[in-house]
């Protein structure tokens, strides 16, 4: 049996690794996407130095009320600039992120020893002047706290009375953990990839010979139809665990090149034993993609409906996932019960640096490979069934 499964699978990976445009496709893309992953959060990480960094020109109407606050925000990096005639229209026009306001009766307020008003003119829906609105902020906060400090001493008072807590912060985080917090939409990558990295492989060796007339010719040959779909899967998973294996090594080699220290001032990288963790926690989603993969390619009539139904589907088992990079999920043997989702979970603990529980590990393999199994069960009956040359 193993020789004749051998003798498919090398037919059918020859034949595969002849159409060598769809190969180049599928490489590129293993290892183009985790390359603009890399290539976005510097661009972000850039872009946010340098708005928190650089000298802000801050448009200020009214600055004659408060020559003492116009002098504190030169002193920190801030060159107040001339007022719009209408903040709030030069604001909503995109003209500046944020206008500050010093209106008439400030002076008064602030000698009378009253909380003296300002006025930040900002839109909130616009992401890209959060920056420099929580910047401005920040200075007007330390500002407001350095006078009111100021005033107690002048009464005699120490500024200390007004603090009834003493917060103390302990951060138990890592380099390593706080670095994977910017990666945790890794996961639902590696699953995309996984449910696209064969995907022109099966397409091609179930619906793909049908519609070409190759099936019939095939299975008449003196070996088992479940012999066929072993073989067929095993292509599948080749080219699969070679996608992902592609993945892994340019994700690696774009953390480990990536100034992200510079930005972001932690050091993100991968060593050889994490890749290995995690390349083996992807081997029982490969096994169970493929599987779902063949039922799907053989139940279609046709090339174009088995790659269309494939493509949609390839979204939605990286989805639960996706929400790990906006909604914390503890790791619990319950949760590792769901294919695909398990992983994610296994794979985000290891980008953090954190010890994966056995149990986890068990449940999350046996559970998805046991579907896996259950759906090559599914496929070799299939097979068996003469309504497999129709697509039905």
């Amino acid at each position: 049996m193993r020789n004749k499964i051998w003798i498919v699978f090398q037919k059918e990976l020859v034949d595969n690794l002849r159409d060598r445009r769809t190969i180049t496709s599928a490489l590129f893309s293993a290892v183009f996407t985790p390359m603009l992953l890399m290539g976005v959060f510097v661009v972000l990480g850039q872009t946010t130095a340098d708005r928190a960094e650089r000298l802000l020109t801050l448009p200020v109407s009214g600055a004659e009320n408060a020559p003492a606050l116009i002098q504190f925000l030169r002193q920190n990096n801030v060159q107040p600039g001339p007022p719009p005639v209408d903040p709030q229209a030069d604001v909503r026009a995109g003209n500046n992120d944020v206008v500050l306001v010093i209106p008439p009766g400030f002076a008064e307020d602030f000698s009378a020893g009253r909380p003296a008003t300002v006025q930040l003119v900002f839109d909130d829906s616009r992401t890209a002047a959060g920056v420099t609105v929580r910047r401005v902020r920040g200075l007007l906060d330390g500002y407001s706290r350095q006078i009111g400090a100021l005033r107690l001493l002048a009464r005699g008072i120490s500024p200390a009375v007004t603090t009834a807590l003493a917060i103390e912060e302990v951060d138990i985080s890592t380099p390593q953990s706080q670095a994977a917090s910017f990666l945790n939409i890794t996961p639902y990558i590696l699953v995309l990839v996984v449910f696209t990295g064969g995907l022109s492989i099966i397409t091609d060796i179930t619906a793909g010979e049908r519609e070409r007339g190759s099936l019939e010719p095939l299975l008449i040959n003196p070996v088992p139809r479940r012999d066929f779909v072993l073989a067929k899967l095993w292509v599948t998973m080749a080219f699969t665990a070679t996608m992902v294996t592609v993945t892994l090594a340019a994700l690696a080699l774009a953390l480990n090149l990536a100034p992200f220290e510079k930005y972001f001032g932690v050091r993100i990288s991968l060593n050889l034993a994490s890749l290995v963790a995690i390349w083996l926690i992807t081997v029982p989603m490969v096994v169970f993609a493929a599987a779902l993969q063949m039922v799907i390619s053989v139940r279609s009539r046709s090339v174009k409906e088995a790659q269309t139904i494939l493509s949609l589907m390839a979204i939605f088992p990286g989805l639960p996932g996706l929400f790990l990079a906006f909604v914390p999920v503890k790791s619990t043997p319950a949760a590792m019960l769901i294919p695909t989702f398990g992983q994610q979970l296994l794979i985000n603990q290891l980008m953090r640096g954190e010890a994966v529980a056995p149990l986890h590990v068990a449940a999350s393999v046996l559970a998805t490979l046991g579907l896996g199994a259950a759906l090559v069960l599914v496929a070799i009956r299939l097979y068996q069934r003469e309504q497999v040359l129709f697509g039905r």
